[in-house]
This record gives structure tokens, sequence and C-alpha cells, in this order.
């Protein structure tokens, strides 16, 4: 950390802030993902502001001097501890959200603002609407050259929050992380996924599938097996090699599942769907989709009952893969899931082919 330098920012009012809110990169690489405050949670912020209460120093990289390297967006700042906070007041100006029904200010208590926005403030309780915008929010600048100290201040910022795994790790300098997000941004996670992203949920399912490659196998992916992973010393050869290969396959289960598809609803079946695509020809992409969904459904039918009976050696092997399926981390539950996925696959083809047959031969020849 021999060039970091943190100092105060020099005061400025909220509305100042906002007035330049786009020369602020919200997103460099290390960040975590927006919006993940309520509109109560954003409103108790906006409460305190007005209020005086004393709000935690944000912290901003400050580009504004020399050209650095690590000026990726090419503008002033960059977030690295205060997103959902600068998100909160933003969105407070631009009407998104509004004051809590208990609000009351504290120098006219009397005054019923709870429901209000800031237009409706600025039209009719102007004094207090002077106070939010005029208060100044305590902004530290951070001066670095090396990638490596704004992460580091970034993670020793939030060691105290709920940070998840995957955003932890994305706040780790090297070519995995940097891989992870880049293979998180493939349409399939954009487009084809159905869970919730906002806790980093697409980069952790992108790192084990990742991890599948580089060892080339399904091995172990608990939180300390991707750890070691985005922090070891790889072969960079290799770590291209399977991030290609990742390309290629995702590209396939791309085509293969549909727009936000209900069979993508959790991330810990990304891995096993990933390994058995990965393992079919592609004359069997088309028919992947329609077997999965048939999967799910007798999976469903048979925990009520209503199929294959538990006692018979197919109904066991259902009940195994529900059985692994509460594991979703170990390699042994990848393993046995994918193995199950592929013995499935093999009898419903030769069922769907018998019938095929069946049909063809009962048509009229024609005439």
């Amino acid at each position: 950390m021999k060039n970091l330098k943190i100092t105060p920012h020099s005061p400025k009012t909220i509305i100042w802030w906002y007035k330049h809110k786009d020369e602020i990169d919200f997103s460099p690489p290390y960040q975590r993902r927006g919006r993940l405050w309520s509109d109560n949670d954003k409103a108790y912020l906006i409460d305190s502001i007005i209020n005086g209460f004393d709000i935690p120093k944000l912290y901003l990289a400050d580009f504004q001097i020399g050209q650095s390297p690590l000026n990726v967006s090419k503008l002033p700042y960059a977030i690295i501890d205060g997103k959902q906070r600068l998100e909160a007041v933003f969105d407070f100006f631009e009407d998104r959200f509004v004051l809590r029904d208990d609000f009351k200010f504290r120098k006219d208590p009397n005054l019923k603002l709870g429901g209000l926005s800031l237009k409706d403030l600025r039209r009719n309780y102007p004094r207090v609407a002077d106070e939010f915008e005029n208060a100044s929010l305590d902004i530290m600048s951070v001066f670095a050259e090396d990638e490596s100290d704004i992460n580091e201040i970034f993670v020793r910022l939030n060691k105290s929050k709920p940070l998840t795994g995957a955003e932890v790790r994305n706040a780790v300098v090297g070519a995995v992380p940097a891989l992870i997000r880049a293979l998180a941004s493939h349409e399939f996670f954009i487009d084809r996924i159905r869970f919730g992203v906002v806790r980093a949920a697409d980069l952790n399912a992108a790192a084990k599938i990742l991890l599948f490659e580089f060892m080339g196998k399904p091995v172990a992916t608990k939180k300390q097996n991707l750890d070691e992973f985005a922090a070891a010393p790889v072969s960079q050869e290799q770590l291209e090699l399977a991030g290609r290969r990742v390309l290629d396959t995702m590209a396939n289960m791309s085509e293969i599942f549909i727009p936000r598809d209900s069979l993508l609803s959790s991330a810990g079946i990304v891995p096993v769907y990933y390994w058995f695509v990965r393992n079919q020809s592609s004359e069997r992409h088309p028919l992947i989709r329609e077997f999965l969904f048939a999967f799910e459904d007798v999976r469903k039918r048979g925990r009520e009952g209503k199929t294959i009976k538990s006692d018979t050696a197919l109904g066991a092997e259902l009940a195994r893969y529900d059985a692994l399926n509460r594991s979703t981390n170990d390699q042994q539950s990848h393993v046995g899931r994918i193995e199950i996925l592929e013995k499935f696959f093999v009898a419903w083809l030769e069922r769907k082919t018998r019938r095929e047959r069946i049909q063809n031969e009962e048509l009229p020849l024609e005439q």
C-alpha cells in the first residue's frame, strides 16, 4: 500500500452529488450489486439525513488527479463503500419512494410528513426539503495505484457486513475472479436463469462450473473450495482453456433453455445441468429440455405419491436424487445427480424412440 492515500473529500451537499451522479462508477469489479435495500430501508436513511443523525462514511476512489490505470470507466469517481446509501439518496431525488408513515421531523414534530415524496416536500414543505438537499455526506477520497489496495479496502470495510462468499471472492484480485465475472455476463446468466442474483448467486454458479472445467471433473464446491480456487495461483493456459470450454457449453445451454426458465429456478442445479449438457452429443441437445422437464415432473408426482413407487429400482433412484439434492455442494452430490440424470435420459430416449416407432407403424400407407 505504498502509494495508497485516504483523505476526507471536500464537503459537498447531497444535491451537489446528485447533480454529479453520472460522474460516479457504481459498478467497479469488486463492488456488490445494487438494489439490495427495500424502500423501508431507504426511507429510514432519508429520515436520518433530514433529522441530522450521523451517517457512516462513504468511500470513493478518486481519479480526478492523473491518469490512473484503475479508472476503467474513465469517470472521476468509483464507489468503494456506500453504494446502497448513495442509491437510496439518488432514488429519493427521483421520487422512487416516500417517507415512512411514522416519519417525525424533529424540528417540528407536529408536521404530518409520512408518505410524502421529495417532490411533495419541495412543493409544500420547502424547509424540510432544504434539510435533505443541503445536508453533507461524510465522504472519504481514496487515491490508489494498485487494484489490490482498492479491493483490500472494500473487503475490510465490509468485514462486519453479511457479504456472501461470492461477493467476497469477487473483490479478490486475480485471473480467476476476473474470468468468473466474465462468465457471469454470458447470455445464459443474463437471460436464461430464473433465480435471484442480487447477492451474486450467478457469480457463485459461474465459479462452480469453471472449477469443474479447471479440474476436469465435478468436485466439491463448498465455500472453502471456491475461495481457494479464487485465491490460488493457477496455470493461465489451463485457466483459459477451461474458460473456453465453459463458454462453449454455456452457448449450448443458452440454446437448450428458454428465457427465465423454470428449470433454472435454483442456482444449486446449474453445475449439475452444466456437466450433464457437456457430456451429451449435439444431436441430443434439442431433446434435453423436454427430458429435464419430464424428469422434474416425475420427481414432483413421486413426492406426491402419484408415480413410481419408492420400492422399485427407479423409485429408489428418484429418492436418492432427492437426498443428494439436499447437499448441493458435495462432490458426491454432484456426481450422483449427474449419473442419475444420464441413466434416466437413456431410458427416456429409448421409450421415446419406441413410441415414435409404434406410431409410425400404425400410420396408413400413403395412397
